[in-house]
């Protein structure tokens, strides 16, 4: 079996420390400039990653996805390659015209496709680790892009109130504590892209429950959802994503 890696731009992100003959055959199969590891779970709200360098010292890349640019320093910030699928689709979901609020925006990785795919009239980029809302920036300019506005922000401290058309929900990690934020934000009629982490067996039921919660305590009603598989994230366990319509109660 061969050894297992993510190539992201050209760094290569190994599970394991590896002999040199084992960085010699990435090497000459990758090309890449870096070689590194993570070397613990990737937790608090910044989600800074904890890296072991095997091979090589430069650690920030530009990596290419669906005709997008992502510049990314990959000891500083996560890159989930899991989340593909997702950043594909949610490109070309959105409709010309519209507002969007894009609440947990890291790098860009769901702003910078809808913008560049979908055309909507503006996107308010919002992310508050000071360090993804530089690429953010650098990533907006190296694209081209002119409807994304990027806020350095704790998305709670952000006012903008019945603006978004389409908000993104693109964090797992109680989520459900940002609805009341993402009602705010949504007009009188408008989508939320809500994302879960839940055990397979209550995942056609937990995150609908807790949407039509957030919605009737801010006075809005549920009208139409779909649910897709992002990724797995544990046993068990798997990232989803609600797209859910809702109507403000007359």
């Amino acid at each position: 079996m061969g050894l297992k890696y993510q190539k992201i731009g050209d760094i290569v992100i190994v599970k394991k420390d590896l002999t040199s003959d084992e960085i010699e055959e990435i090497l000459k199969k990758t090309k890449c400039k870096a070689i590194l590891r993570y070397t613990a779970q990737i937790t608090g709200d910044l989600r800074i990653p904890h890296v072991k360098l095997l091979y090589g010292n430069e650690t920030e890349t530009i990596h290419k996805e669906h005709g997008c640019l992502f510049k990314i320093d990959v000891s500083k910030i996560m890159w989930s390659q899991g989340n593909i699928g997702e950043r594909k689709r949610i490109a070309m979901i959105g409709k010309q015209g519209e507002v969007v609020v894009d609440m947990f925006a890291g790098i860009g990785y769901f702003s910078i496709p809808l913008a560049k795919y979908s055309k909507p009239k503006t996107i308010y980029a919002i992310e508050k680790n000071p360090i993804s809302y530089k690429y953010l920036c650098e990533n907006v300019e190296i694209n081209n892009l002119n409807n994304i506005i990027p806020i350095c922000s704790d998305n709670r401290n952000v006012k903008l109130e019945n603006i978004a058309d389409r908000v993104i929900m693109g964090y797992v990690h109680k989520t459900h504590k940002f609805l009341d934020k993402a009602f705010e934000f949504l007009k009188e009629k408008g989508v939320i892209h809500y994302h879960e982490t839940v055990a397979e067996k209550i995942m056609t039921k937990r995150p609908i429950e807790r949407l039509k919660y957030y919605a009737e305590k801010n006075n809005y009603f549920l009208t139409k959802y779909s649910i897709y598989k992002v990724k797995k994230y544990a046993p068990g366990v798997w990232h989803i994503v609600v797209d859910a319509e809702f109507e403000k109660r007359k």
